[in-house]
């Protein structure tokens, strides 16, 4: 069933919850929808990088969705960029985060920088430490 924003905005704030997303990130997306994102647990608002806040939108606006977390990480492959998303269909809601004994495999898209063509949807492992989270699969 498709659901609104607003309901995807309030179950991204469940799993920010139990991804332990430090509080004042929490905070901010509830008041303002603002995006964090990560790199090795280090959080920063998305909208301090233009071309990530634009990226933002434009996943949002084509695949009907609300993003909620994003990580970064350089690997074999390409500087990627996993956004952390809620699908508009809460059908698919029961897929979009597991926890698992060392962390948590969350769907996601990930946006390969170095290379757009290898862009994709997917599972990814995330692990999550003071506050913050990382990719680590």
């Amino acid at each position: 069933m498709k659901t609104t924003k607003e309901q995807r905005k309030e179950k991204a704030i469940e799993y920010l919850k139990a991804l332990e997303i430090y509080k004042p990130y929490i905070d901010g997306f509830r008041k303002d929808n603002q995006v964090c994102f990560f790199e090795r647990y280090a959080g920063f608002w998305a909208w301090q990088d233009e071309e990530l806040a634009k990226k933002v939108t434009e996943i949002e606006e084509k695949y009907k969705c609300t993003v909620y977390a994003i990580t970064h990480e350089w690997f074999h492959f390409g500087e990627c960029y996993s956004f952390l998303i809620i699908p508009e269909d809460n059908e698919d809601w029961e897929y979009v985060i597991e926890k698992v004994a060392k962390g948590f495999y969350v769907f996601s898209y990930v946006w390969n920088k170095s290379y757009e063509q290898d862009s994709e949807f997917g599972t990814i492992g995330i692990q999550s430490f003071g506050g913050g989270i990382r990719r680590v699969g």
